[in-house]
C-alpha cells in the first residue's frame, strides 16, 4: 500500500542530496559573458512572434537558434524599468506605465525598498553572526515588505513610503545594538553594480522626513537601469533579478505561514543571506549567482513544506468537494487571494448575521479545506481568474476584500467604493483594513443589494476541488493499477498562473486534445483554462481527469505525489523517468520560486510559458536549456508540444 511513509523526510532529503553534487558541477557559468552570440539548442519545431518593428523574439521552442533578445533584451530609455512578471511589455520591459498598471512613481519605490531590505538583510544577517542578535519583529517585516513588491499586490505610493522609512528605522535599530554589544560593525565591501550610489550597507540617507518625490528620485538612482549603465552586464543583472524574484515568491509563501501562526525563523535567515549576498564581490560571479538561485528553489521546498502543515493543521487536508457557482439569494462578500486565515476570520465574523461568503480567483481551493467548508454560508465560487476581475467585480452585487495578489487598480465609477485591501495589498482610493478588522467590509455588504432570487435561478456549473497530496497519495494504488494495466498512459501537470493573454489558450488546446487514456493535475490559477469541460474519467476507473491540487504553493504536494510514485515503480530516472510531463504557465514571482525548486529537484524537460523570462538572457538561458532541458512552450502548435510529451521529451 501506497502511503505518505514513502515521500518520508528522510527520503527526501537524501533525494536532494543525492544530485545536489551532481549539479554544482553542472552549473558553472565561467563561459556564459564571453561568447559573441549563443545558440540555443532547443526541441523540434521554431515559432517567433513579431512585438516592434522587423525585430523577432523566439518565444517558444526552436532547433539550433540565435535568440534575438540579444538584440532587444534590456532597458530602454522611458519613466521607469521592470521585467518582473511575464506580461512585461512587448516581452522585455515596462518603460512608461507597467502593463499591470504600476505607475511609475509606485515602481521607484518598489526598487528603492528593495535595495533598503537589501541593508536590512546584511546587517540582521551581520548581527546573527557576529553577536547572535536576532530581531523576530524586524525579520517578520522583512518578508512582508518583499512581499509588497510583488506584481499585482500593492499600487499605493503612500504604502511604499512608509515601508521604506520603516526599513530604515529596522536598520538603524539594528546597527545600534550591534554597536552596543562591541563587535565589528558591518563591513562595507565595493562592487561595481553599486559604484553610482552608496553601498546598501552603509546608505543612510533617508530620515522620516524624507519626502516621497524625494524618495521617488532616489529610487531612479538604484534601478535595474542605473546597475546596467555600471557594469552592463545583462546576463549578471539577469541573474541577479532571478534571486530577488524567486525570493519574492518564496518570502510571500513564507508570509502566508505568519500569517497562520507559522514562524519557520531559518527561511527568513536563508532569504536575508541570499539578498545579503548580492551586495557582495561573489555576486560578481554568474555561476555563483546561478548556484544561489538553486539554493534559493531547496529554500523554496521548506517554506512550501510550512505552508502547507500550516494550512493542514489549521484547515485540515484538503478532499475533494464540488463547488457551486450558483449564487444564493442574499447579502454577499466576495474573497480574492490565498489567504486561508483571512476567509476564516471572515467566516467567523460574518456567522450568523446572513451574509454569504464567496471566493474569487486562487480562493477557489479554500471549499476543500474540512474546517474552511464546515461554515454553512461559505455559498461558493464566482467569477474566473484574477485577470477578469474589472468584469467580475464590477458585476459582483456586494463587498470585495482583496487578501493578497492579484489586485487591478479598479476603473474609475467602477466598484472601487465596494473593495477592500488588506494586509500588504493596496490600491490608492480603496480602503485598506488592518488585520482582520473585516467591520467595514461587512458593513458595505449590508448596504449592497446582493443577489436576487432571480440571480439565483439562474444555475451555474460546479467544478472539484480537493485533490491535495494526502487524497492523491491515499488514490496512488489506483493510479499504479492504471499504469500497469495500460488504462493511464501519461500524466500531465498543466499549472501554475493564467493571464489576460490570448496566447494563454495553449493550455487548453492541450489539454483538451490529449487521449482519453491521459489524466490531468492542475494547480494555481492556471486551472481556469481548463474548468468549464468535462474530461470524463480514466477508462476503467472512477478517477476523474482532471484533478485539482489547489493553489500554487501546493506544488510541493504535486512533488511529494510525484515523488512516491517514482519510489513505488522504482522507474529509472526518478520522477524524470515517470509518464509524466510538466506543462507551466508562469505570470509572478510565486512561479519563479517554484520553477527554481523544480530545477533545484533537477527536473527535466519543463514546458514553461507563454513567453520566456525577459529578465533571463540568452546566454544565462542557454544554461537553462542545456543542463535541464527546459523549453519553451510551442503556442502556435500545442498538439506538437503533446506529441513530444506524450513520448517524454
Amino acid at each position: 500500500m501506497l502511503g505518505a511513509s514513502i515521500i518520508s523526510k528522510p527520503v527526501l532529503r537524501a533525494t536532494l542530496r543525492s544530485s545536489a553534487s551532481q549539479r554544482q558541477q553542472e552549473l558553472k557559468l565561467n563561459h556564459i559573458c564571453s561568447k559573441p552570440s549563443v545558440q540555443l539548442k532547443r526541441a523540434e519545431s521554431v515559432h517567433s512572434e513579431s512585438i516592434q518593428g522587423n525585430h523577432q523574439r523566439v518565444v517558444c521552442q526552436a532547433s539550433t537558434v540565435s535568440d534575438s533578445r540579444d538584440v532587444l533584451y534590456g532597458p530602454e530609455n522611458g519613466d521607469m524599468f521592470c521585467y518582473q512578471c511575464e506580461q512585461t511589455s512587448h516581452g522585455v520591459g515596462c518603460t512608461t506605465v507597467g502593463v499591470c498598471g504600476k505607475t511609475p512613481e509606485v515602481a521607484a519605490l518598489q526598487d528603492l525598498l528593495i535595495y533598503r531590505l537589501k541593508g536590512l538583510a546584511g546587517i540582521c544577517v551581520h548581527a546573527r553572526e557576529v553577536a547572535n542578535i536576532i530581531d523576530n519583529e524586524a525579520d517578520e517585516f522583512f518578508n512582508a515588505a518583499v512581499f509588497s513588491t510583488l506584481t499585482n499586490v500593492n499600487f499605493d505610493a503612500d504604502r511604499f513610503v512608509e515601508y521604506i522609512k520603516k526599513t530604515n528605522r529596522y536598520i538603524t535599530r539594528m546597527k545600534k545594538r550591534v554597536q552596543e554589544a562591541g563587535v565589528e560593525p558591518l563591513p562595507v565591501p565595493k562592487v561595481p553594480w553599486f559604484a553610482g550610489v552608496p553601498h546598501p550597507f552603509e546608505w543612510d540617507m533617508i530620515s522620516d522626513s524624507e519626502t516621497r518625490d524625494t524618495l521617488v528620485e532616489l529610487g531612479h538612482k538604484v534601478s535595474i537601469t542605473e546597475r546596467l549603465s555600471l557594469i552592463k552586464d545583462k546576463t549578471l543583472i539577469g541573474l541577479h533579478e532571478l534571486v530577488t524574484y524567486g525570493l519574492k515568491g518564496s518570502a510571500a509563501y513564507a508570509h502566508h505561514a505568519e500569517m497562520l501562526g507559522w514562524h519557520n525563523r531559518e527561511l527568513t535567515y536563508k532569504f536575508q543571506e541570499y539578498l545579503s549576498f548580492l551586495c557582495k564581490p561573489e555576486a560578481g560571479d554568474p555561476s555563483a549567482v546561478l548556484d544561489k538561485a538553486m539554493q534559493l528553489g531547496a529554500t523554496n521546498l521548506e517554506t512550501m513544506r510550512t505552508l502547507e502543515e500550516a494550512h493542514t493543521t489549521r484547515f485540515g487536508h484538503p478532499t475533494p468537494a464540488e463547488v457551486d457557482t450558483t449564487p444564493k439569494e442574499g447579502k454577499c462578500i466576495l474573497v480574492s487571494g490565498h489567504d486561508m486565515n483571512d476567509i476564516e476570520a471572515l467566516l467567523q465574523q460574518t456567522e450568523g448575521t446572513g451574509i454569504n461568503i464567496y471566493t474569487h480567483g486562487e480562493m477557489l481551493p479554500a471549499h476543500g479545506y474540512p474546517e474552511l467548508r464546515k461554515y454553512k454560508h461559505l455559498a461558493g465560487h464566482y467569477g474566473g481568474a484574477w485577470y477578469r476581475q474589472k468584469v467580475d467585480f464590477a458585476r459582483w452585487p456586494g463587498s470585495i476584500l482583496i487578501t493578497t495578489n492579484c489586485v487591478l487598480d479598479p476603473p474609475k465609477d467602477s466598484y472601487a467604493a465596494n473593495l477592500f485591501t488588506t494586509g500588504e495589498t493596496g490600491v490608492e482610493g480603496v480602503q485598506h483594513v488592518g488585520y482582520h478588522n473585516f467591520g467595514p467590509v461587512v458593513e458595505r455588504a449590508k448596504q449592497l443589494p446582493g443577489f436576487t432570487a432571480e440571480d439565483a435561478a439562474a444555475e451555474g456549473p460546479k467544478h472539484l476541488v480537493g485533490f491535495g497530496r494526502e487524497t492523491m497519495l491515499g488514490a496512488a494504488p489506483a493510479v499504479l493499477d492504471a499504469i500497469k494495466e495500460g488504462k493511464l498512459s501519461h500524466i500531465f501537470l498543466i499549472g501554475g498562473c493564467d493571464g489576460s493573454e490570448g496566447t494563454r489558450s495553449y493550455y487548453q488546446k492541450v489539454a483538451k486534445n490529449m487521449p482519453q487514456s491521459t489524466a490531468i493535475l492542475t494547480l494555481g490559477c492556471a486551472k481556469f483554462r481548463l474548468l468549464g469541460q468535462d474530461y470524463g474519467t480514466v477508462p476503467g476507473t472512477e478517477l476523474p481527469r482532471l484533478m485539482d491540487m489547489g493553489q500554487c504553493n501546493d506544488a510541493y504536494g504535486a512533488i511529494q505525489v510525484a515523488v512516491a510514485l517514482a519510489e513505488a515503480t522504482g522507474v529509472e530516472g526518478g520522477v524524470n523517468g515517470l509518464p509524466l510531463s510538466l506543462d507551466l504557465s508562469w505570470f509572478e514571482q510565486k512561479a519563479v520560486a517554484v520553477l527554481l525548486t523544480l530545477l533545484y529537484l533537477g527536473v527535466k524537460n519543463i514546458r514553461l510559458g507563454p513567453s520566456l523570462p525577459a529578465f533571463i538572457s540568452p546566454e544565462a538561458l542557454e544554461i537553462l536549456v542545456e543542463k535541464f532541458q527546459l523549453k519553451g512552450a510551442d503556442l502556435k502548435h500545442p498538439e506538437l508540444d503533446l506529441e513530444q510529451m506524450l513520448v517524454g521529451n
